[in-house]
Parts: structure tokens; C-alpha cells; sequence
């Protein structure tokens, strides 16, 4: 009985369990910090240990905890200091979380810590130097953190450290040369920090067990130290980004197990030394961005190379045959260089060559037939050589190739019919050679065919109607051929088109019908044929067409009414055989060009219509104009007289109209305009005044700009204002370009000026995409909005005589229309330039805004068009995000520094806005690249704003092919 009494005692519940000292330390640590994910849920008190708990791991013998990782938890607070309370803790793993504060450690406590990983929190303030005295420390990460001052020096104290990494801090002190001290250490990241200028210290050649050296954007100048040529375990070495000078060291080649070496950006000069092929393990060598010349060494050719990136060099010579023989080797890219010779001969015979990019040099010669033998070419770029004979039939079975430019060479004979078919390709550029033939029927294949490109060859036959059915087909330019026969009908199914160049071909018959499906077309260009019949006035239904030229045809009949409804930037119908009345629109002095030739036309422009011969007639006509002369004498006087008797009436209410100017045909007049600014119209402010919504009696719509200019409080002030108006108005009332917003108008009030534009009903791209209605632009529409932008920035840069500089483009100053057209606006800083690409000038303020404005503009007060390029380049960033240029959230960083980190340390899904649609991830990611060329830290590496434009282009016809890249992966090239 005694037995059983004991045994039911036993197998109740013992309600005197409770947790031991170490779980009761781990219950500090869970009090001190914030849970609100519920991460700490399993933390309970009434186990016994907690060894079971998330993120905590035991020793199996001694039941003590060794291990605590909570990393990507959703903590925050300060660094818990009971964790070193852990006897056997060798491993704290707090990265991707919040952690805040500065960093305290237990360092009596913690010296068993052999992993301390706070990577991607919030931490501020100096790097504590107490942590050296961590004896058994083996991996300190701190990187993506506050943490400004030094790397403290005593870490060179550390002797089992195998892996250090503060990249992406605030660091702004100096790289000690004490950290050569570190024998043990593996990988050295101190990458993205804006460290004082320092030169790589020469002691780094002490730490011979290094495998990572990773510094980019370190702020480095001076000298490669010769002496990391000791470093023969080393397999990454990147110093790119940086300021560093003078030659790469030969003695680089001690570095027997290097497979990438990364040097681009700097200020490097002298030749790549031959025995840099010496190392055998070298996958990848990329130079480019430098002051390099010499050639390539054969020595580096036989390496087993998979990527050789040399452009933007000056590399000179002949590329050595001996590249040929990697059968590694999957991109080669040599652009902008001075190369010479032929290409080698096997190239791509002997590994799956993917990218051939040799343009900008001075190579002769065929092409090779062994490019794509192994079936796996996508990118074929050869432009700006010089390259003869025929265009290789083994191209035409190349299935893979999806980007093909080959003009500008001497290239000749007739193109492979297959070549013309191509299934994926995108990009398809021949002009400017010497090809003859036909347009192949085999076009019809290249379904994914978004910009054709053959002009100025010696192209003859008739154009394929197969050529209608390339659905996806955006431009198409086929000038200075010899092109004959009609244009296909089968040319209006090309709904996507903004480009279609035939000019100077001998094209007869009439142009086809139902145009008016070109929705998109942009440019049409007829010139130089043989042209007849009328002109459509479907053409007047094309809503962004801005360049039309039919000049040099046989057109005849009258010139549609319908073309008044175009927003054109060029009309040219010279030389033709039109006849009857101009369009009121175009009667008018500014487009006798666009008329001359034109023997039956008549209009109020003189000597346009033919005189008459017989003098009573002209008898007549003197007779006729004497009484018009008469009558507009008298109206004049009339009006002279009404405006005298109005303006004396206004000057009594406190209001002069002076100097109104008119740039465009306009249906109202200045009092209609002052009599509307009121203060329920107010539709924005600044500060140089405010913009009113104004519903004219018409029903139309315009803005109004007032100026404010009446008082001034000084000299300098008063300048200033009217400075931006008059620049406003030289600017705006001379362009014309479908994205520049139009002035209509300008007039100076006694008290204001004011300057009266076209209406935008969506507002600024800045307010729609910072606001809540962010969600109304998705990607097409966001995309569109920068193709139109650049063209608007192209246009001042390289179309306007002379070219012009904006200063202050931002997303407030691009304005939408209803259709999300964009325009630009705001030309109140605007400068004129001795020339794109011939040098800065020096302004004596910064005109821009906070977060556009270029680096080496707010240092240096110099402009150029690459100004506008970097501003334009935050845009797009804008659109790409979804972020402001300046958010509290980037600390003291800009969008473009934030952009930069956060790529190299979180990937592209955590820039990309997550409100855009992921199905269009490699589209965006294009986008993104032009972006960041565009916001290059050095001007001369922008891109123009023209080679922008055709970017973007490129980018949108590349929306529709796979190309089998990796998502995300960018690609540096100017071409």
C-alpha cells in the first residue's frame, strides 16, 4: 500500500519546476527589446530551460546555450548586454533587424564570442575599440549600419579574426594600417564608406591569408600598392570606384589564385602589364573607366577568361588571336577604344560566346563565320568600324541573336535571306554600309522585330508586304536607298509605330489608307519620292505626330483643314504640286518654308501665289489693295483706339497691360486673362509666385504663371525676377517640341508678369507620384513618361541653336497631360551653352533643387548639358522606386547613394517600387541601368541625352524578349 501511495506521488505534476539562470537572463534580453512580430512567443517562463526556444541553440552535453540567432526578426531597441551574462555563448547573430542606439558589449562577459553579427540595423556612433579584447572573435560584421569615425586602430589587435566587414556605414575617418596586422584574416569588407582620402595602406600585403579584398567607393587615391602581389590566396580583389593613380603592378601577378580582379573607375593609366597572364585562375578582368592605353597582352588572352570588360579605354593594337582559344570566354567587350586589325578569326568556335560588343574602334575586315557556332549569340555590336564584305550565312541561322548593330562599316553584297528572319531579334541595324538587294519576304519571321534600321545602303526593289505584319515593329527607317513600287497597305496594321523614315528612295503611288491606327507615330518622313495623289487627312488624326515632312513628291489638291489639329515641330510640304487655299493655321510667315515650290497654293503670304501678267488685272489688284489698305487703316485706328480708351480705364482700377506677346494662334485676349486670377484658382505657388487654373470663355482651359515683380525690395531681387521671365519667354517662345510645355502667351501688368501655358490636367509627375495617386501610374505609363522626358531634354541639348541648358530638371517640373504625355516646364534658370559636349560654364549660383543637383556642379559651379543628364537620371530613379530624391529615411544619404547601397546589399527587390506589376522586373531593371549611367559620379561617363533616348527605346522594344539574363543583372556599356 506504502509502494503504491509512492508511486501515484511520483507520477503527479511537480509544480516546483521553474526556469534556470540562463533562461531568466534570456527574459531580460526579451523585456529590453521590441517583439511586435511576436518573435519571442515561444520565450516562456514555466519551461525549465530554454534550450527549445526560437533562435537559441544548446550545448547537447552541457545544456548551456552557445548560440543565439535572431536574425531577421523584426527586433528593435539597444544591443542587449545580458547576452554576455551566457557563460558559453560563442555565437550572436542580431543582423537585419533594428537594433538602435550605440553599441555596448559586456566585453568581460563575452569573451568566449567567437561570431558577432549585428549586420543591416540601425546602429550609431563609433565603433566601440573595447572589441579587440574579444580574443577568440572570429567574424565581426557591422556592415549596413550608422556608424561614423574611425575603424578603430587596436583592431589590428585581433588574432584568431578570420572575417571583417563594416561596408555600407557612415564611416568618415581612416582605414588603419594596423588591420595588416591580422594574419588570420579571410575577407576584408570596407566597401561604400566615405572615408577621408587615404592611399591603400602597403601593410595590407602583410595579411597573406586573405581571400576577399572588397573596397569600392572608399574614397582611395594614390598608388596600388605593389606589395598586395603577396597575397596569393586572394580570389577577389575590388578596388573600383575609387581615385586611385598610376600603372597597375606587375607584381599583381603573384596573386596565384585571383579569378576576378575589379579596378574600373579610377584614374589608372599606363599598359595592363603581360604578366598579369600568369595567373591562370582569372575568370574576370575589368579595367574599364580608366586611362589605360597600350593593347591587350597575349599573355591575358590565354587566360581562361569568362568575361573580358576593357571599353572605354584607350587601348590600341590588334586583338590577339590567342583570345580565340578560351573556352570559357562568353562576353567580350572592347567599345570605345582605339583596336586595329581584324577580329581573331575562331573567335566563338571553341567556347558559347553570348555578347560581342567592339564598337567605337578601328577594326577592318570580315566578320567571322564562327561567331555563333555554338548557338548561343545574343548580342552582335560592331558599329563605328570598319568592316567589309559580306554579312556571314552562318549569322542567318543564329536563332539566339536578339541584338544586332552593324552600321557605320563598309559592310557589302546582299544581306542572307535568313539573316532578315531572325526569330527573336529586337534590334536589327544595318545602316550606313554598302548592302545591296532586296528586303527579304523572310523579314516576316522576326516576329519580336521592335526598330528596323537599313537607311543609307543601296537597298532597291519594292518594300515586302510582309514587313505589316511585325505587330511589334516601333520604328522602321529605311532612308537614302533605292527603294521602288508603292508602300505596302499592309503598313497600317503597325499600331506600335512612332517612326517611319523612307525619304530619298523612289517610291511611287499614293500613301496607303487607314493611317489613322498610328496612334503612337511620332515622325513621318515621305521626302524625296515619287509620291502622288493626296494627302490624307487622316493624317491630321495621328494624336503625337510632331515631325512631318512630304516634301519633294507629287502630291497634289488642297492641303487638308485637318492638319490644323497637329502640334507639329517640323512641317515641310515643298515641292510638290498642292494647290488652293493654305490652312489658316499655317498662313502665317513662320511656315513659308514649309509651302515654297508649290506653283497653284495661295494664301496671305506673299509672292506664294503667282503674280498675274495682264495690267488690267493688275490695275486691279492695286485698286483692291488700296481699299484693304484703306479699311485696315481703319481698323487699326478703331483699335488703336479701343485698346488707348481700355488702358486708361485700367490704370484707374490699378492695372496696366503692357507688352503682351503672343508666340502661338490665340482666341483670347489679356483682360479676359488678369480678370480670372483669382484666389479660388490658385492651383500651385513658389517661390517666384503662383499658377492659376483659368477656364477662358471659349471652354478652353490654360495655366497662368504670376510672376510677382511690382515692389522691389532691392536691386538684386528685382534682377533676379526678371530674369526668369525673360528667359521664360526667349526660351519657351521660340521652341517647339511636343514635350516642352507650349507658351501661349506672356503679357507684363504693372504689378506682375505673367505668362499664360497650356493647361496640364494631371499636374506634375512629382505630385502624381508622391502622392496618393500613385497608383494611377503604373510601369508603361511610367516609362513613357521618361521616354518623353528625354526627348524634351534631347531636343534642348542637341536641337536647339544654340543648345540649352534647363538647370533645374526634377519631377515637379515635368507636367502631364491627360493622355500622361509628359512635358517640361519651368525654363526660369535655363542658360544657353557654347555647345553640347565642348566644355562648362561657370555660373556664379546653383540654380536647381535639393537631391537633383549634380556633384561636381554644386562643387564647382561649372554647367553643362551633363548637369541635366545626372538631374534626369534621379528621375528616373524616382520612377524606378517610387522614392523621393531626399527621405528622412536614407539618414544622409541621397535617392542615388541609397540606390547604390541598397543594390549591393539587398538585392534589386528592395529598390524596384513594390506597387509595379513584377511581371515587368527586367524592363524596370533596364530602365534602372540607363538610370545609374545617367547619375555617374564622373560627367564624362554620362550618356547624352540623345544616346538616352535611343536607350530607352531600346529598352521598351526589349520588354518583349527573354534574353536569358538573370533578373536584375546590369550591364555598363555606352552603346
Amino acid at each position: 500500500m506504502l509502494l503504491f501511495l509512492l508511486l501515484h506521488l511520483f507520477s503527479l505534476p511537480f509544480s516546483g519546476r521553474c526556469l534556470n539562470q540562463e533562461g531568466l537572463y534570456l527574459q531580460q534580453v526579451k523585456q529590453g527589446l521590441s517583439d511586435p512580430t511576436q518573435s519571442l512567443s515561444s520565450w516562456k517562463e514555466r519551461d525549465e530551460t530554454p534550450c527549445n526556444w526560437f533562435g537559441i541553440t544548446c550545448d547537447n552535453t552541457t545544456r548551456r546555450v552557445v548560440s543565439v540567432d535572431l536574425s531577421n526578426s523584426g527586433l528593435s531597441g539597444p544591443f542587449p548586454a545580458f547576452l554576455c551574462r551566457l557563460p558559453s555563448l560563442s555565437s550572436v547573430n542580431f543582423a537585419g533587424n533594428e537594433i538602435n542606439s550605440s553599441l555596448i558589449v559586456d566585453i568581460d562577459g563575452c569573451q568566449n564570442l567567437q561570431e558577432l553579427i549585428l549586420s543591416d540595423n540601425f546602429l550609431v556612433g563609433n565603433i566601440p575599440e573595447s572589441l579587440s579584447s574579444l580574443q577568440n572573435l572570429r567574424v565581426l560584421d557591422l556592415a549596413g549600419n550608422n556608424f561614423s569615425g574611425d575603424i578603430p586602430s587596436s583592431f589590428g589587435q585581433f588574432r584568431r579574426l578570420e572575417s571583417l566587414s563594416v561596408a555600407g556605414n557612415l564611416l568618415n575617418g581612416t582605414i588603419p594600417s594596423s588591420l595588416g596586422n591580422i594574419s588570420t584574416l579571410r575577407d576584408l569588407l570596407l566597401a561604400y564608406n566615405p572615408y577621408t582620402p587615404i592611399q591603400i595602406p602597403s601593410e595590407f600585403g602583410n595579411l597573406t591569408s586573405l581571400e576577399i579584398f572588397w573596397l569600392p567607393y572608399c574614397n582611395l587615391v594614390g598608388l596600388i600598392p605593389e606589395s598586395l602581389g603577396r597575397l596569393t590566396r586572394l580570389t577577389n580583389l575590388d578596388v573600383s570606384w575609387n581615385r586611385l593613380t598610376g600603372s597597375i603592378p606587375g607584381t599583381l601577378s603573384g596573386m596565384k589564385s585571383i579569378v576576378q580582379i575589379e579596378l574600373y573607375h579610377n584614374n589608372l593609366s599606363g599598359e595592363i602589364p603581360p604578366s598579369l597572364g600568369n595567373l591562370t585562375t582569372l575568370r574576370r578582368f575589368d579595367a574599364s573607366s580608366n586611362r589605360l592605353n597600350g593593347t591587350i597582352p597575349n599573355e591575358l588572352c590565354e587566360l581562361p577568361l569568362g568575361s573580358l570588360n576593357l571599353f572605354q579605354n584607350r587601348l590600341e593594337g590588334a586583338i590577339p588571336e590567342s583570345i580565340a582559344n578560351s573556352s570559357n570566354l562568353y562576353q567580350l567587350k572592347l567599345f570605345n577604344n582605339k583596336l586595329s586589325g581584324r577580329i581573331p578569326s575562331q573567335l566563338g568556335n571553341n567556347s558559347e560566346l553570348t555578347s560581342l560588343d567592339l564598337a567605337s574602334n578601328q577594326l577592318y575586315g570580315e566578320i567571322p563565320n564562327h561567331l555563333c557556332a555554338k548557338g548561343s549569340l545574343e548580342e552582335l555590336v560592331l558599329i563605328y568600324n570598319s568592316f567589309s564584305g559580306n554579312i556571314p550565312e552562318s549569322l542567318g541561322k543564329c536563332g539566339s541573336l536578339g541584338r544586332v548593330r552593324l552600321r557605320n562599316n563598309r559592310l557589302s553584297g546582299t544581306v542572307p535571306d535568313m539573316f532578315w528572319g531572325l526569330p527573336h531579334v529586337y534590334l536589327f541595324e544595318l545602316s550606313d554600309n554598302l548592302l545591296t538587294g532586296e528586303v527579304s519576304k523572310m523579314i516576316s519571321h522576326a516576329s519580336n522585330l521592335s526598330l528596323l534600321l537599313i537607311s543609307r545602303n543601296q537597298f532597291n526593289g519594292s518594300i515586302p508586304e510582309e514587313i505589316g505584319l511585325l505587330s511589334t515593329l516601333v520604328e522602321f527607317s529605311a532612308s537614302g536607298n533605292m527603294l521602288t513600287g508603292p508602300i505596302p497597305e499592309s503598313f497600317v496594321k503597325l499600331s506600335q509605330l512612332s517612326r517611319l523614315d523612307l525619304s530619298h528612295n523612289e517610291l511611287n503611288g499614293e500613301a496607303p489608307v487607314g493611317i489613322q491606327d498610328w496612334k503612337s507615330l511620332n515622325e513621318l518622313n515621305l521626302a524625296n519620292n515619287k509620291l502622288s495623289g493626296s494627302i490624307s487627312s487622316e493624317i491630321g488624326s495621328l494624336p503625337v505626330l510632331n515631325y512631318l515632312d512630304l516634301s519633294e513628291n507629287d502630291f497634289s489638291g488642297n492641303i487638308p483643314l485637318e492638319l490644323q489639329n497637329l502640334k507639329l515641330n517640323l512641317l515641310n510640304l515643298s515641292n510638290n504640286r498642292l494647290s488652293g487655299e493654305l490652312p489658316p493655321l499655317y498662313a502665317n510667315e513662320i511656315y513659308r518654308n514649309s509651302f515654297v515650290g508649290n506653283p497653284g497654293l495661295c494664301g496671305d503670304l506673299a509672292g506664294l501665289c503667282p503674280h498675274i501678267g495682264e495690267s488690267k488685272n493688275k490695275l486691279n489688284m492695286w485698286i483692291l489693295r488700296s481699299i484693304i489698305l484703306a479699311g485696315v487703316v481703319f481698323i487699326i485706328a478703331v483699335v488703336w483706339f479701343f485698346i488707348k480708351y481700355r488702358s486708361i480705364k485700367e490704370v484707374k482700377q490699378g492695372i496696366a497691360i503692357s507688352k503682351w506677346r503672343s508666340f502661338h494662334k490665340i482666341s483670347f485676349g489679356e483682360f479676359e486673362i488678369v480678370d480670372s486670377l483669382k484666389e479660388d484658382n490658385v492651383i500651385g505657388s513658389g517661390g517666384s509666385g503662383k499658377v492659376y487654373k483659368v477656364v477662358l470663355s471659349n471652354g478652353e482651359t490654360v495655366a497662368v504663371k504670376k510672376l510677382c515683380g511690382g515692389t522691389k525690395k532691392d536691386g538684386a531681387s528685382a534682377n533676379s525676377q526678371k530674369d526668369e521671365y525673360e528667359v521664360e519667354v526667349e526660351t519657351l517662345g521660340k521652341i517647339r517640341h511636343k514635350n516642352i510645355v507650349r507658351l501661349w502667351c506672356c503679357c507684363n501688368t504693372g504689378v506682375s508678369k505673367l505668362l499664360v501655358y497650356e493647361y496640364m490636367p494631371n499636374g506634375s509627375l512629382g505630385d502624381l507620384l508622391h502622392s496618393s495617386k500613385e497608383g494611377l501610374l503604373g510601369w508603361p505609363k511610367r516609362y513613357k513618361i521618361a521616354l518623353d522626358a528625354a526627348e524634351g531634354l534631347s531636343y534642348l541639348h542637341h536641337d536647339c541653336v544654340p543648345p540649352l541648358v534647363h538647370r533645374d530638371v526634377k519631377s515637379n517640373n515635368i507636367l502631364l497631360d491627360a493622355e500622361f504625355s509628359a512635358r517640361i516646364a519651368d525654363f526660369g534658370v535655363t542658360k544657353v551653352v557654347v555647345g553640347v559636349g565642348k566644355g562648362a560654364e561657370s555660373m556664379s549660383v546653383i540654380a536647381g533643387s535639393c537631391g537633383y543637383i549634380a556633384p561636381e556642379y554644386a562643387y564647382t559651379l561649372k554647367v553643362n548639358e551633363k548637369s541635366d543628364i545626372y538631374s534626369f537620371g534621379v528621375v528616373m530613379l524616382e520612377l524606378v522606386t517610387g522614392r523621393r530624391p531626399i527621405d528622412p529615411e536614407f539618414g544622409e544619404k541621397d535617392l542615388v547613394k541609397w540606390v547604390y547601397t541598397t543594390l549591393d546589399q539587398k538585392g534589386i527587390d528592395h529598390v524596384i517600387d513594390p506597387n509595379l506589376d513584377s511581371s515587368y522586373k527586367e524592363f524596370i531593371c533596364r530602365v534602372l541601368d540607363i538610370a545609374l549611367c545617367c547619375t555617374n559620379s564622373l560627367p564624362i561617363n554620362r550618356p547624352s541625352m540623345r544616346r538616352v533616348v535611343k536607350m530607352l527605346q531600346e529598352a521598351g522594344a526589349e520588354k518583349k524578349v527573354k534574353t536569358g539574363k538573370k533578373d536584375g543583372q546590369r550591364e555598363w556599356e555606352s552603346n
